[in-house]
């Protein structure tokens, strides 16, 4: 998942809207400051964790079936947690063309290519290369809205991170990426790159479109449902054209068939409830600063648990592109200031 800052902002501006209407109807669960910040380090493992469980699973099945089962367990989670909340998945046509719209454009292409990507490219790289997500969102929100010009400071930080993708794409002609070929190599760069894009597309939409009508866990239940059904048809179809047949999960090692339930389960289902949460204690402002754990903990996990090789060229556009992502969105003032929202509890349904 990339964090994206309408996204972020999108989940907490509408808790601060719902704040005094919940606290009325709805059981409070004490939450403080210091676990939340324990949740943070603990989301910041589930989803840097993402790429590595990709890599183990589209080894063993087809980029399409990954998603499907990834986005399947996480729909049917969210969905009774909106079920259990009181909620039901919008049904008006406006709500619903935004639902599909975020479940396609936000969620299976940026999760299908990001997976695809995975079958040529380390995982560690792809962890890096989706925090580029940012940066998109900066060129995007640009054209989108007036209030999001792009400055000199936020000039500076595109100009480095792309510098940063060209150094990452120079590893595809090197020794370092010797064991695959290196237009497949860089071609799965390029997949991520555009999952990144994809991403943006999505928040700037969800800002643009969405206007706090729904709830951001209805949101991303109906948009999960909408990624699962469309990634299931994909994958039972695509055979009949040429596709790679569909893989039975009781042949698979136990490892391959725990990271793709995990990936599903934990990394997706179980991360978005995290995140929510810790929005609403830390505030919008310090629960992103998670973008910028997510690349070291990919490269951590990838290289001791799948052998990836960390080498100078890597480190140094990872470097580029984190420090970009600082350069272009950390108000480090915001940071030290007292959060607007609630930093002792986090409001949740009784029926949890």
């Amino acid at each position: 998942m990339a964090i994206n800052g309408y996204i972020v902002e999108y989940i907490y501006s509408y808790n601060e809207a719902c704040n005094r209407v919940r606290r009325t109807v709805l059981k409070e669960i004490v939450v403080t400051t210091k676990q939340a910040w324990i949740g943070f380090w603990i989301l910041a493992l589930i989803w840097g964790s993402s790429f590595l469980f990709i890599r183990i699973g589209v080894e063993h099945i087809p980029p399409f079936q990954l998603v499907f089962i990834r986005t399947g367990i996480a729909a049917i989670g969210l969905n009774i947690v909106v079920y259990l909340r009181g909620k039901r998945l919008p049904t008006d046509w406006k709500s619903i063309r935004d639902l599909l719209f975020l479940g396609i454009v936000n969620t299976v292409f940026p999760f299908a290519l990001i997976t695809w990507g995975e079958t040529s490219i380390e995982s560690g790289l792809a962890s890096v290369l989706q925090g580029t997500a940012a940066l998109f969102t900066l060129v995007v929100a640009h054209f989108t809205f007036a209030d999001e010009r792009i400055t000199r400071r936020k000039l500076i930080g595109l100009v480095i991170g792309f510098i940063g993708l060209i150094v990452l794409a120079s590893r595809s002609t090197g020794e370092e990426v010797s064991s695959v070929d290196s237009t497949m190599h860089l071609l799965g760069q390029l997949a991520i790159v555009a999952a990144s894009f994809c991403y943006a597309l999505g928040g700037a939409y969800s800002r643009k479109a969405m206007q706090n009508r729904l709830e951001p866990i209805v949101v991303a239940a109906g948009a999960m449902t909408v990624a699962s059904i469309t990634t299931g048809i994909i994958t039972y179809l695509s055979p009949a054209f040429g596709g790679q047949p569909v893989v039975m999960l009781n042949g698979l090692e136990t490892r391959t068939l725990g990271a793709i339930l995990a990936l599903g389960l934990v990394n997706t289902f179980v991360a978005y409830l995290i995140f929510y949460s810790l929005v609403s204690v830390l505030g919008a402002a310090r629960a992103s600063m998670i973008t910028y754990v997510i690349p070291a903990v990919g490269l951590v996990l990838g290289a001791l648990f799948l052998g990836e090789q960390i080498d100078l060229l890597l480190i140094i556009g990872a470097i580029m592109i984190v420090g970009s992502i600082a350069i272009v969105n950390l108000n480090i003032t915001s940071l030290f200031k007292r959060s607007s929202a609630p930093t002792a509890k986090v409001v949740q349904d009784a029926a949890q």
